[in-house]
């Protein structure tokens, strides 16, 4: 069945700066995107997205067009297929789906999980990571673990995908499934907590220590301690420092001993700058760490505050506490910020993409530039 998958436009604005330079539903969360996930079900997934996006992201004129935040379970699929033409699926005020256009609107009752902020992709990673496990393994068989020195907790929880390599590691999957991807591999003592998910090709560095309801997505390394935190894919944290509650997209990289702070001193509630509002607005939740945009970067010994944005294409560095709010393309740190140029961004993006037999090619440099001109009215520096 062919599908779009839409962005509301609350919604896309609320998960900023993730969704600068994807369509919402090429979210990560749990172990696949909310496109695979849907594609995992049998559905032929296309885009209804931002114009400048839909040169990369294919373009569907399905009549049946879905909420791209929300991630499929039975009951929502099967509530979907029921859909006639000028139907649409609602709950309270959110359209979750809708036929040809939709107008006469069909009440959902049941449960499901709907990726509105971006504290929603650590928040729902936990369950996303169960629900993705049982899709994932469902009547297949692990491979096993042939290594002596390896300690497993829970071995009916852990799925190990061909060509992964695990060595000398401890995982503890009494608490939650820990499936470790294609080619995947854990290295010498790492210590694991389920529910956790490496994904294809990703690497956990020696004497890595992971907490539960985190991922690894495909081709990233990290090590040191992380905690319910979302890495999307060919991002690094190679080296110590604590990442927690925290989300990390593409082609980002963590310098070694680069810390995020997830909890204030007074245990008050976080604050997460809101472009939707242009001020810092209240998640409700104890523990927020770091949002990070594709292609940003920090130097070595980096300290970020509790609930921390940083934007796309950033490069973080110096002593000190940066601010809470990093727009895209800046450079510099607590001292004070200039803006990245965009001709020497492009000699950055083209040498990390390229480590990973990426391109960054005319379709990204345009996304890239319009990201650029959308995000000028942060950089406040270039107007004084």
């Amino acid at each position: 069945m062919d599908i779009a998958l839409f962005d509301s436009p609350e919604i896309r604005t609320q998960l900023l700066p993730f969704t600068f330079t994807r369509p919402v539903a090429e979210i990560r969360v749990g172990i696949l995107t909310i496109t695979e996930k849907w594609a995992k079900r049998g559905f032929n997934c296309g885009f209804s997205t931002q114009d400048y996006l839909q040169a990369k992201y294919f373009k569907s004129d399905s009549p049946l067009e879905i909420n791209g935040a929300l991630c499929p379970n039975s009951g929502l699929i099967d509530a979907i297929k029921e859909l006639k033409a000028g139907e649409e699926l609602v709950s309270g005020d959110t359209v979750l789906a809708r036929h040809s256009g939709g107008g006469k609107t069909v009440a959902f009752a049941g449960e499901f999980t709907l990726i509105q902020h971006t504290w929603d992709i650590f928040k729902e990673n936990r369950g996303e990571i169960i629900a993705d496990f049982e899709l994932l393994t469902a009547g297949r068989t692990s491979q096993e673990i042939t290594d002596p020195h390896t300690i497993v907790y829970g071995k009916e929880n852990l799925f190990i995908e061909e060509g992964a390599s695990i060595r000398a590691a401890i995982i503890n999957a009494e608490g939650g499934p820990v499936y470790i991807g294609k080619n995947a591999q854990v290295h010498e003592g790492a210590i694991i907590s389920g529910a956790f998910a490496l994904c294809e090709s990703a690497h956990l560095n020696m004497g890595a220590k992971i907490k539960g309801d985190t991922t690894i997505g495909p081709f990233s390394k990290v090590g040191g301690e992380i905690g319910n935190s979302v890495v999307f894919g060919y991002s690094n944290k190679g080296h110590d420092g604590y990442m927690g509650n925290s989300v990390l997209g593409e082609w980002c990289n963590l310098g070694a001993d680069t810390n995020t702070s997830n909890l204030k001193n007074n245990y008050a509630m976080v604050k997460l700058w809101d472009y939707a509002s242009g001020r810092f607005a209240n998640t409700g939740l104890q523990f927020c760490g770091l949002m990070m945009g594709d292609h940003s970067k920090c130097g070595i010994n980096t300290m970020f505050n509790t609930g921390t944005v940083v934007g796309v294409g950033a490069n973080i560095f110096g002593a000190g506490y940066p601010r809470n709010f990093v727009p895209s393309f800046s450079w510099g740190g607590a001292n004070g910020f200039v803006t990245f140029q965009l001709r020497k961004f492009a000699e950055v993006g083209q040498a990390v993409m390229q480590r990973r037999s990426k391109d960054y090619d005319q379709v990204e440099q345009d996304i890239i530039q319009h990201v650029y001109n959308e995000t000028a009215q942060y950089r406040i520096w270039d107007k004084a």
